[in-house]
């Protein structure tokens, strides 16, 4: 009876805890979501479809890049092609963390699918120890709050753009949030500065695969970084 006392309660706290750090990414998911929403209504998507999305898709960028070439008419291969190229970013997300997954193969697979920026900005901010405990609650929290703001930007419709303009715009503050905060808890600026560095030159050399192109330019920094560095050696007391 302890004994399972306290599982229940170590899982209570866990998602307590997960609620916790999820809620920063609130602030910044819920008028993005509601934007996209909005933003979907206006496109002329049903709001059984802009719901689809956010479940089944559940990639803000990807989602936002979606909705123009809806409009357009373009093949599913062509947006296919786009919303993966969009998302290549999450393969690199994955590595540092696999080692945090949960045990159970089905939490596994969603806490991989469930893995945006802002849920990795969160993960990578907590120790190794704490990261495995609650990778599930914050995924999911955070994916609650993207698809209730799905929802009342899909009900209220165009009618919230015309009092709100540029709500989408609540995105970028949540990444400029999430920096900051990674860069308390890292204590580094190299990282910034690689990302201004590559966005910079990614600007130089493209405007259609502009993220993309920044991301492998990153990639290909963050590998110079780690080849120039020094291992500091340990003192032996």
């Amino acid at each position: 009876m302890t004994i399972s006392h306290s599982i229940t309660s170590d899982s209570t706290h866990q998602w307590r805890k997960g609620l916790q750090l999820s809620l920063p990414v609130a602030m910044g998911y819920i008028p993005a979501g509601i934007a996209f929403g909005v933003l979907a209504q206006v496109a002329g998507l049903p709001v059984w479809a802009c719901l689809f999305m956010s479940i089944l898709l559940y990639a803000g960028a990807a989602q936002y890049a979606c909705l123009p070439m809806l409009s357009a008419g373009l093949p599913i291969l062509n947006i296919t092609t786009n919303i993966g190229a969009i998302n290549m970013r999450h393969i690199f997300y994955a590595l540092p963390l696999l080692s945090s997954l949960p045990t159970s193969k089905l939490a596994r697979l969603y806490c991989l699918f469930a893995l945006t920026d802002e849920t990795f900005s969160v993960m990578t901010s907590l120790s190794a120890e704490q990261r495995q405990a609650v990778f599930v609650p914050v995924s999911f929290f955070n994916q609650c709050w993207w698809v209730i703001a799905t929802l009342i930007g899909a009900l209220m419709g165009g009618v919230l753009n015309e009092w709100i303009p540029h709500l989408d715009f609540a995105l970028v503050c949540l990444f400029a949030v999430l920096a900051y905060e990674q860069l308390k808890n890292v204590k580094s600026v190299l990282p910034i500065v690689i990302a201004i560095i590559s966005l910079l030159i990614a600007m130089q050399l493209t405007a259609d695969w502009l993220l993309l192109t920044a991301i492998v330019i990153c990639i290909v920094f963050i590998l110079l970084s780690g080849l120039f560095t020094v291992p500091t050696k340990r003192t032996q007391g």
